[in-house]
């Protein structure tokens, strides 16, 4: 039997910033789990809509945007 690995959740569609003053990004959903106990999201960056991959830790290390 496959284990289902169940990745810690981030609310999703939630929207952040790179820090205080950085661009805004959309979390849209897990990718991948990650060693150490992190997950790999994709991102949506809003201003642009480009995607990219994004550490959980560093997600969770990121402001709410205003």
């Amino acid at each position: 039997m496959q284990a289902v690995l169940i990745p810690p959740q981030v609310p999703l569609g939630m929207i952040k910033s790179f820090g205080v003053i950085g661009e805004q990004y959309e979390v849209v959903r897990p990718l991948r789990p990650l060693d150490g106990g992190d997950c790999m999201y994709e991102i949506v960056l809003v201003k642009t809509g480009e995607s990219a991959e994004y550490r959980m830790t560093d997600i969770n290390d990121d402001p709410l945007a205003i």
